[in-house]
Parts: structure tokens; sequence; C-alpha cells
């Protein structure tokens, strides 16, 4: 983080100020009292379970030479005379607003990034095409709600090019805050699915609040879509005036991939921009044709900003995927799909698709919850066993509270097993799993199907 002055601020948060401390500069913030910096901001921010304004004086003594509250909680005369007090009506409010600040000081480009699933893949793979040609910062981890998205815009300093933002939500207005905070150049849109149906409702609500990272473009700004996807086929430029390009499989889009040809390990396809072949063979080395699409948004993105496919293919080469999502792992005996970090009804569906590309002799399924589906979710999970009984799937294995529904899907009894606890499927593994079978591990975060992952890997390794 580049420097930051008191008045800046002030100014940035529309805050007051009830003590004056001794530093004036500021180039670290923490929301985190185990994380505290000597000289640094701290905002104290509250949730369900906790009031940062409650540990203001332990934020002093660690070293924070700054605190932003929204609450007095302490006797004034209590202050430590070398920190400043910045009082705001929100501390949430501020954290957005003060990145907003930030964010315009800084000469670089920013490219925001939302989706249904395949945010952080793409994000993954936009970040290293664009490290052919550029310094390229990106989101770290989970770091994509209104919280996480300021703090990484305060790891960005002038030495960074381009920055690539994940943006996740889970309600209406959500990624408008974000979005005003980041000021997106270009965005990109990976899907609209069924995620945050319980809170939305609709696929058209969930259009709607992913829409909402286009509420601050102007004419100058670019928002590139996936239009394989239904809703986004049909989605417009109208009510903005900025520039809109459509990437995908079929003629409709400008940049299509065609050709493709998929592997266990990779996938392949040629780039045609306006009907015209733009590029022969590129490569991917990461599974699953829904990658084709991530990737073809991605190289949207580096031709925008002027990046050659010879430098795609050279930042290729540092290409890290953020751990947990379709991490496919070869082992002495078997092979294990690691992509638990979350589900949906569309990157099971993904997940499943690899499963089943993957060579082995039996390919297992270990399935648990998707959460956020509202009223549909008992459908949508049996939706998915139906999936899963039309492909070459040996074996499902589910635990949770839709496991009827995966039942009524698969419909083949003697190979469907259901357990009431991890536990219970761990224990089961260790006497099921054969020599070179292919187990595909996959839930809603929430589930910590991580557990089955680490026990495989005992057995595996």
């Amino acid at each position: 983080m580049e420097d930051i002055t008191l008045n800046e601020v002030l100014e940035a948060v529309k805050g007051q100020l009830i003590n004056e401390g001794i530093l004036n500069k500021f180039n670290v913030i923490s929301t985190d009292t185990r994380k505290i910096e000597e000289g640094s901001i701290f905002i104290a921010l509250k949730g369900e379970n906790f009031n940062g304004n409650e540990f203001i004086l332990e934020a002093i003594k660690k070293g924070a030479a700054l605190c932003i509250i929204d609450e007095l909680k302490f006797p004034k005369e209590s202050l430590d005379i070398n920190a400043s007090i910045i009082k705001v009506e929100n501390t949430k409010t501020a954290l957005l607003m003060l990145a907003e600040y930030y964010r315009s000081t800084l000469p670089i480009k920013i490219i925001g990034l939302t989706g249904s699933t395949g945010k952080t893949t793409t994000k993954d793979i936009t970040s290293a095409l664009l490290m052919g040609k550029y310094k390229v910062f990106k989101t770290q981890g989970n770091f994509n709600n209104e919280i996480g998205l300021p703090l990484m815009i305060f790891n960005l300093d002038k030495s960074y090019e381009v920055a690539v933002l994940e943006m996740g939500m889970s309600n209406l207005n959500e990624i408008h805050n974000m979005s005003k905070a980041a000021k997106p150049d270009i965005a990109l849109i990976t899907n609209i699915g069924v995620s945050h149906l319980e809170n939305l409702k609709t696929r058209q609500n969930i259009l709607k609040a992913k829409m909402e990272i286009t509420h601050f473009f102007q004419v100058e700004n670019t928002l590139i879509l996936n239009v394989d996807n239904d809703l986004l086929s049909e989605a417009s430029n109208e009510e903005r005036n900025y520039n809109l390009i459509k990437t995908g499989t079929t003629l409709a889009a400008d940049y299509v991939a065609k050709n493709i040809i998929l592997t266990e390990n990779s996938v392949t396809f040629d780039v045609y921009y306006k009907e015209k072949l733009e590029y022969s063979g590129f490569k991917l080395n990461i599974p699953g044709k829904h990658n084709v699409l991530n990737a073809i948004l991605a190289i949207a993105a580096a031709k925008l900003l002027g990046v050659t496919y010879e430098q795609m293919q050279e930042g290729l080469k540092t290409l890290t995927m953020t751990s947990m999502r379709l991490d496919i792992i070869k082992g002495r005996r078997f092979t294990l799909i690691d992509d638990c970090y979350n589900a949906s009804p569309d990157s099971m569906k993904a997940a499943i698709d690899v499963l089943n590309d993957v060579k082995g002799k039996r390919k297992l399924a270990i399935v648990g919850t998707m959460r956020e589906l509202g009223d549909n979710a008992y459908e949508l999970h049996k939706e998915i066993g139906e999936y899963l009984k039309n492909k070459r799937i040996d074996c499902l294995i589910t635990t949770g509270e839709f496991e009827n529904a995966y039942k009524d899907g698969y419909d083949k009894s003697e190979c469907f097993y259901c357990f009431e606890s991890i536990d219970k499927i761990n224990e089961f593994l260790k006497g099921f799993l054969m020599e070179e079978d292919v187990v595909m591990v996959k839930a809603s975060r929430s589930m910590k199907f991580e557990k089955i992952v680490n026990e495989i890997k005992t057995l595996n390794f």
C-alpha cells in the first residue's frame, strides 16, 4: 500500500476526528487485532458474534496508530496519546469508501470478475495470461466480498499495472458497492446459474445482481460476457453506453473457441475473432470443457489490454490454481479430484464431466449438499443424481440433508451409498477403495469435505 495521510483518510470516510495521534502517514490497514502491524490503520468492523469497537485499546497497544470506529466503547481519557481516532457512521461503509479513494490514486487497470461459478478459476487464468506482459495482482483466496475486496485494493501499489479482482455476492447491491470501490475498467461475467436462489428467488434477479458490476461504467469501459449462458446471451448495454464483447463457442460471440480437444489434463482449442481464425491450438493445462469458456473470457480481456497470443502462452507458464478447485492429484494407488471448496449445480456438472474423462478403472463420486438453492434445492440435487446416472460413474457416495434427492435421481440402488456423517464415509472408504479408482469429492464449503480428501490422501500415498 502507498502512503495515505490522516487528512486523506478523514476526507475519504467523511469522519470526525476525536483524537489526534503523532503519525500522519499510514501504509498498512487491518481489520483483525491479531494481525496488526506497528503504525497501521485499524478499522473496527462488527459481525454477528464480534464488535471490533470493543478492541480499540488492544489494537492501539499492539501498534495501531489510527483507529476508525462507529461506536465509542472505551473512556476517552484512556486513549494512548500516540493514536488517532476517527468516528464514522458505519465502519464497513468506511472501509469501502477508503478503498474507493485509494483506488483513485493508483494508475492501474482493474478487471472486475463475477459470475455464479468459475470466478476463481477465470481469475487465475486471466492473471496468468496478463503476466506475459504486465505485473499483475489478483484476489487472494476468497477475499471477494464487501470486506475482502477493499482489503485486496489496499494490497495494491504503483508497481502493479493490472489487478484482477473477484467479486462474489449473496444478495442485491453487494456488487454495486464493490464496483463503486474498485471502479473496474473491464468486467467479466462467467455465467448466471442458480446459486443464491435462496436469497434472490429467480435467476433474473441473480443476473440483475451480477450486472451491478457495470453500474459505474462509462463509454471507455468494457463488459465481457460468456454468451453460451442463456441469460447472458440476452444481456445488453442499452442502459449505459459501454463496450460489450461476447465470448463462447457459438457464432453469436465475438471471440469463439472452436475445434475443442479435451483430455484428462488439458483443453486445446482454436480462437476465432469475428469469424476469422486468430490463433490455432491454444492449450490450457487444466481439464474440463467449462474451462474453455473460462479461458475464452480471459483471452478477450488480455487482447483488450494488448497482450499477444505468444505473450499469453508465456504467461500461462506462471498459472497457479487456487486450491480445492478441481485439483487432480495422481496418487500411487488411485486418482483424487479435489473440488470441495464450493458447489452449485453448474460446478457440480463440470466436475462430473472431468471425472468422466479421467482414466481409471472405477469412477466414484462423493457428493454433499449444495447450499443456497432455496425452494428448488430438492429438485436440483435430484437433477445432479440424474446427471451422474447418465455418465460413466460406477458409484455415488453421499451424506447430508439431500441424500434422498440424490438417490431418487441416481436410481441405481446397488451402487448408491449414503452415510450419516463424514467420519462414516471415511471408515467406509478404507475398505472400499481399489487400485486405479478415480474419486471426485465435491460439496458446499460448509460441509467440510476436505476431511474426506485428507483421509483419501492418507490411503493414497
